[in-house]
């Protein structure tokens, strides 16, 4: 019971005991003196019944007498009288039931009134004529004790709605303090820090509300500090210091995680030898103000084009990694790579297109890590052996389809859902146990069997991600997949499903009508949460509202505040891939711990991705995380 309803059952209790003494004690004096009231009339009419049968008596006038007798009796409250006539024995009785309009029979039957019975003897002088004996009728008090009944109940009953009415009002307003107290006690156990609360007037939870608010703001800066070392040790070992781009250790670790995904794009290589020649001409200090401005322009430019991962790898090298982009959106970044960087060429005092070479390579098919660099390379080194801006290294495999043919063949495939799936299974640190199963689709278009990595480019740049994502939900709805394991089975979402409203209203409606809505697990990858947080929030109140689940993937992946986990409240999150393949050392390892206690100080399960072997689970598994995903345990064909 809450404390409300104990302060309320408590103050009820007293006014309705308080109530009833009262009602009782006013009971009992209207009862004793209409006890009273009653006697004394029955005194009066004995003795003046008395005064006017003796002439009639002494006459010997039994009629007369019959005739006094029948007037009083009829016209007062008297259930019976009883003549005797001391000469002769003649005895006569009148009666009268008692019968009182207006009150209930059940009341009468209470018997609250004792019998009043008033005997007499009729005299003349010395003689004795008859005796009289009157019994008073108790309607009058029942009659007059019920009305008074009846009104006190009445007002009491009013009484009592006011009290209550005005106590539920007062407690509320008295106790509004304690539950504002509760809802940011709440909050704080979800680790949301939002504003403190105003201090109330009562001196006890003025002191309380202080407490909590001292609490929280601790809290919050235990969290700000988290996410403050996490940005630090980003800087130390991942960002170069001149130009404030990622180093060559992100960049490798980024084009890892980017080639164990479905993904399209290219790397480009670039060699900025001007740089020496500002160097030899104005000294270091001028050379690095260049290449931080170089970097701030390429930023901004290229973002304009495509979304990208800029790093500088060396002291005149960059690289460029353009995901998720066909090969004529990769031309478009390379011509306005060329533009930008000849404009700071020529306001360095340089001559454009010289000391400044590319080398392009895209990413077609399954690609190593050092197959990619390779191929980079190669073009960069083709590059300034033809003295050309740049070279894009000749892949002989061609694509499988033109962009018309994928829009025909995916909307197709789609419609017909030739899906076949695969999950992989995410275990559990602490103990040999399945906490969820990632699902994978492959599409089958002909004859042919595309796995994600091959279509999932095209759905993205075609606009079919919704399309997609509610054609798929519905086929593993169909085809019970739901129902074949106690373990939650998590899907990904396409970028257009997680910033469009009407696949937002059509989710709902899906998981309310679903019997298994607590086995599904939704993910949203980081960088959506980035660029449309709004929308992320959107999304995420409706997975939850509904009784699913949801996670945070490439969680580590994008450089940026971590405030962002404090409004969705993901139930876990998955460590970019990219923090799989960093190179094992005290710093790096400091930054994934960073990562982990941020997600584990809000109470978020942490899922490490991308392992491949034993010994790099270990290193995981000092980091406290509570689960892990990879190729040590590898995805498993579901037969439909």
């Amino acid at each position: 019971m809450t404390l409300f309803r104990q302060i309320y059952a408590l103050l009820f209790g007293l006014f309705l005991l308080t109530i009833a003494s009262v009602a009782y004690v006013q009971f009992s004096e209207t009862q004793g003196f209409l006890s009273k009231q009653m006697e004394s009339d029955l005194n009066n009419a004995s003795n003046s019944l008395g005064l006017m049968l003796t002439p009639v008596l002494e006459a010997g006038d039994d009629a007369g007498a019959e005739t006094l007798v029948n007037v009083i009796f009829e016209g007062g409250y008297y259930q019976q009288i009883k003549l005797t006539w001391l000469v002769g024995g003649k005895q006569q009785v009148w009666n009268n039931a008692v019968r009182v309009d207006n009150v209930p029979q059940w009341f009468i039957d209470l018997n609250l009134f004792k019998t009043i019975k008033k005997q007499t003897t009729i005299t003349s002088g010395w003689l004795q004529l008859a005796t009289l004996e009157i019994t008073a009728n108790p309607g009058f008090g029942y009659q007059e004790l019920w009305r008074v009944i009846s009104d006190i109940i009445i007002l009491f009953s009013i009484l009592f709605l006011i009290a209550i009415i005005c106590a539920r009002v007062g407690l509320s307003w008295i106790l509004k303090p304690l539950n504002t107290l509760s809802v940011h006690a709440k909050k704080i156990a979800e680790r949301q820090f939002g504003p403190d609360m105003p201090a109330p007037k009562t001196k006890e939870l003025k002191e309380l509300v202080n407490a909590f608010n001292s609490m929280s703001a601790q809290l919050k800066q235990v969290f700000n500090s988290l996410d403050e070392e996490v940005s630090a040790l980003r800087k130390k070992n991942l960002v170069d210091q001149v130009s404030g781009l990622p180093n060559r250790q992100y960049m490798v670790s980024r084009v890892n995680g980017w080639l164990s995904e479905p993904s399209t794009g290219a790397l480009y290589l670039v060699k900025m030898d001007w740089l020496e020649e500002v160097h030899s001409k104005y000294g270091f200090q001028v050379r690095d103000e260049t290449i931080r401005i170089l970097a701030e322009k390429l930023q901004h430019h290229q973002d304009e084009i495509s979304s990208s991962v800029i790093a500088r790898i060396a002291a005149y090298e960059f690289a460029f990694l353009v995901e998720d982009c066909e090969h004529d959106q990769l031309t478009k970044y390379l011509q306005s790579l060329i533009r930008t960087v000849n404009k700071e060429i020529s306001k360095s005092g340089c001559k454009p297109n010289e000391q400044f070479y590319i080398g392009v390579a895209e990413r077609l098919g399954q690609m190593t890590v050092s197959d990619m660099l390779a191929q980079a390379d190669n073009a960069l080194q083709q590059a300034i052996k033809d003295e050309k801006v740049f070279h894009w290294f000749e892949n002989t495999q061609k694509q499988l389809f033109t962009r018309e043919e994928w829009r025909s063949n995916l909307n197709n495939a789609i419609k017909t859902r030739n899906f076949q799936f695969r999950w992989q299974p995410i275990q559990l640190c602490a103990r040999d146990e399945i906490c969820q199963r990632e699902l994978y689709c492959q599409l089958k278009i002909g004859e042919t069997t595309l796995h994600a990595g091959q279509f999932m480019p095209y759905v993205e740049l075609l606009s079919l991600g919704t399309m997609l994502d509610r054609c798929l939900i519905e086929t593993i709805n169909e085809n019970r997949l739901f129902e074949r394991n106690y373990e939650r089975v998590a899907i990904n979402l396409t970028y257009q499903s997680i910033s469009d409203t009407d696949f937002h209203i059509w989710l709902k409606q899906f998981l309310r009508a679903s019997k298994y809505a607590d086995r599904i697990c939704f993910e949203i990858p980081e960088a959506s949460v980035y660029s449309d947080l709004e929308s992320c929030e959107n999304l995420c109140k409706v997975i939850r509202d509904s009784g699913a689940h949801f996670g945070i993937d490439h969680f580590g992946r994008q450089f940026g505040s971590m405030a962002y986990l404090q409004s969705l409240r993901p139930n876990y999150v998955k460590l970019d891939q990219s923090l799989a393949y960093i190179e094992d050392n005290q710093h790096n390892s400091e930054l994934c711990r960073a990562l982990v206690n941020v997600a584990k100080g809000l109470d978020i399960q942490v899922i490490v991705t991308g392992i491949q072997e034993a010994e790099q689970l270990t290193r995981f598994t000092d980091l406290r995380v509570d689960a892990y995903q990879g190729f040590i345990a590898p995805p498993v064909n579901i037969d439909l």
